[in-house]
């Protein structure tokens, strides 16, 4: 067994194991559908592999050479579709199309001319570069730009690149037939950079999965379901972060808690599907006003919080006022015409030493206060008189003595 033929082998091997890895990621998460594309990129890889040991054997090589590099085209484009669909990219439909049927074409009229032809090995390995280039081309496009993402944009132009340096070695180190590729120098140096190239790029593009998909899964064991919002957990995790860093910078920062008014009886009366449309409709409106930097969650039933890291008394104020208004004119589906539902806020300050239980505990009292002073209004605390607080809107309508369960 000649040298390139002993790293084709562990080429097939490699590829085998990110096709296995790929394949177990898209099994075991459904979303992860670049996962499945990569996977079967890999899997084309390792049936190209296979043809290249068959190749020298047969009499008459020139239908299994452009088979052996249709499937390798075919992996790299494939990959390429991988990648869009793992960054939400719209997939480059066209440029592929256009790259398969024109290499193919090409490497289908040179086939009459011998492997060690300047020209043929340049339109044999050109389409492999171009194709390298729009895996990077929308690596770049894509939404997130952390280490690994660069790091895979430059390996792949790496790739590329090495695919137009092959016709420079090929006539440098003496190129072999094809029956005797697997036995050259050329063969063994071409087979090495492969395998290299091959690791560097599936690791990264397993490492990037396996980073976006634990992201997804904890995004999603940190949103509420029925609000779409960040549920307790998210909420006093992202906020606590949030609160250290104020603390440390020393800017002013605000806690806002709200509770729809007499929930209770809107699902009494009108049942649960019109109360979790409440729900909705209420988030809505928070996350509506809310803005880019404040963190809003839903803490449970139909009690919410929204931090804002970077927003004086004055500014937290100002947004549970606007949100309090939106609320009266929500348009809920399921409750009779003219019943309006309304919510009460109670707002606190970030004082010096604040843990995040301190700031929720006032601003709590600040809406046990809008509670027990008729609804539907926000009351504030005062960052003098940290268990006082000032009631900001008059009652509307009914007033009604209650706790903060109504």
């Amino acid at each position: 067994m000649g040298a390139a033929s002993f790293v084709l082998a562990i080429n097939i091997f490699i590829a085998g194991l990110f096709t296995a890895a790929f394949g177990i990621i898209a099994w075991r998460n459904p979303t992860a559908i670049g996962a499945r594309w990569l996977g079967l990129a890999y899997a084309l890889g390792v049936f190209n592999s296979l043809l290249e040991f068959v190749l020298p054997w047969q009499d008459d090589p020139r239908p299994l050479s452009l088979l052996v590099f249709s499937v390798a085209l075919a992996a790299f484009l494939v990959c390429v579709i991988g990648l869009a669909r793992h960054y939400n990219v719209r997939v480059p439909w066209l440029a592929l199309g256009t790259i398969a049927a024109v290499s193919v074409g090409a490497n289908g009229v040179m086939l009459d001319l011998p492997p060690d032809n300047f020209e043929h090995a340049m339109v044999y390995q050109a389409p492999y570069f171009i194709a390298h280039l729009l895996g990077a081309y929308v690596v770049f496009k894509g939404p997130r730009r952390g280490g690994l993402d660069i790091a895979l944009l430059i390996f792949l132009l790496v790739s590329g690149l090495q695919f137009l340096a092959k016709p420079f070695m090929a006539a440098s180190l003496g190129n072999a037939t094809t029956e005797l590729y697997l036995y050259s120098l050329y063969g063994a140096y071409s087979q090495m950079l492969t395998a290299f190239l091959l690791i560097a790029n599936g690791v990264l593009m397993l490492l990037i999965i396996v980073r976006d998909v634990m992201a997804e899964i904890t995004a999603r064991s940190e949103t509420d379901k029925l609000s779409s919002m960040l549920n307790r957990r998210g909420f006093e995790e992202r906020a606590t972060k949030a609160m250290l860093n104020a603390h440390r910078t020393g800017s002013a920062a605000s806690m806002v808690v709200a509770d729809l008014d007499f929930f209770k009886q809107v699902n009494d009366t009108f049942g649960h599907e019109a109360g979790d449309e409440v729900i909705v409709a209420f988030a809505r409106v928070l996350q509506s006003n809310a803005g880019s930097t404040m963190i809003a969650g839903r803490l449970g039933g139909e009690e919410f919080a929204v931090f804002a890291p970077n927003g004086g008394l004055g500014a937290a104020r100002l947004f549970a006022e606007t949100a309090r208004a939106g609320v009266v004119v929500m348009d809920i589906v399921g409750l009779e015409a003219g019943h309006s539902v309304t919510a009460s806020f109670g707002v606190a300050p970030l004082l010096p030493g604040d843990s995040l239980s301190d700031v929720m505990r006032r601003a709590d009292a600040a809406l046990y206060e809008a509670k027990r002073s008729g609804r539907n209004r926000v009351c504030v605390t005062q960052p003098s008189a940290a268990t006082s607080t000032m009631p900001t809107q008059p009652p509307a309508g009914r007033r009604r003595n209650g706790s903060r369960q109504d």
